[in-house]
């Protein structure tokens, strides 16, 4: 059996991401002629036809949609070996991190911290929801993301979890709201509360421990934004059920105080890789780092 062309493999891939036979031709810089008969040879090799018209447009076949995700993993692979090879001989090294746009902003920095003051480093952090980050990481177009739950697994996607650290769940408020003697049953039955919401791991294990006790809270406010939870405490709008890290510079200025841990209420950081040929060397040594001084504290 001979080898497949690339070229014509090339060819095809262009025009089905286009739709459309002319703006191909215009990526690609070739006639439309040229460009159909290099398909026509594809087709001919496969033994498929891959594109039928609807109109103006061209709609991959069954066939067609089969060779496109094949030719999307090639074309990704060549450009990851050609990034890879660059990256490994360039003065100044890339490191592409998605982060979930409401994860713990002081978690985020302790986690770059080391790599920020290198020279021969650029740090590119982009925010986002965890099915864009995933699908960008997947594309290859990010080294990893930063989540607060294991990336889920579809066997389409190879995604890594790298669990980086498990991070305390405290009850934090001001000063000011703190200032009588009161039992947690007390504090979580009568005091306005700022929370995850429902569906977080953070709530899954806050409502098990008022099911235990057998209360019901005053929720003030259900935020999914860590940053603005750190916000509505500070504006004493309640008590945050939250991780301390989240509001570690309040702790420590004494503008919030942590009345106590909540048994058994945790957050999970991960690092989600995915599997790759050829691995940005950074990405892997931060993660190194960062597990390293991890098993230390």
């Amino acid at each position: 059996m001979d080898n497949l062309n690339l070229h014509h493999l090339r060819y095809f891939w262009a025009v089905a991401h286009e739709g459309n036979l002319t703006r191909a031709a215009e990526k690609m810089n070739v006639s439309q002629s040229s460009l159909s008969v290099q398909i026509k040879q594809l087709e001919d090799r496969l033994g498929h036809s891959l594109f039928e018209r609807s109109g103006r447009r061209l709609q991959l076949t069954e066939v067609g949609r089969l060779a496109l995700d094949h030719a999307d993993r090639i074309f990704a692979t060549a450009e990851e070996l050609v990034d890879s090879i660059s990256t490994q001989e360039s003065a100044r090294k890339t490191l592409r991190i998605g982060a979930l746009s409401t994860l713990s902003r002081n978690f985020q920095i302790r986690f770059l911290k080391p790599f920020l003051p290198r020279r021969d480093t650029e740090v590119i952090l982009i925010s986002g929801n965890t099915s864009d980050l995933l699908s960008e990481l997947a594309g290859l177009n990010l080294d990893l993301v930063l989540l607060n739950q294991p990336a889920p697994s579809d066997g389409a996607r190879p995604f890594i979890s790298h669990k980086l650290s498990e991070q305390q769940i405290s009850l934090i408020g001001t000063p000011t709201r703190l200032r009588r003697q009161a039992s947690l049953e007390e504090l979580l039955s009568e005091e306005p509360l700022i929370l995850p919401p429902p569906g977080t791991g953070i709530r899954t294990g806050f409502d098990a421990i008022i099911g235990r006790i057998g209360i019901v809270p005053n929720i003030a406010a259900e935020v999914d934004d860590m940053a603005m939870i750190r916000l509505l405490a500070r504006e004493n709008a309640g008590l945050a059920i939250i991780p301390p890290i989240v509001v570690m510079d309040e702790l420590m200025n004494g503008t919030l105080t942590e009345v106590t841990i909540l048994p058994e209420v945790v957050e999970n950081f991960y690092a989600i890789t995915v599997d790759r040929r050829f691995p940005n060397p950074l990405a892997m040594s931060m993660l190194r780092h960062f597990q390293e001084a991890e098993a230390r504290r």
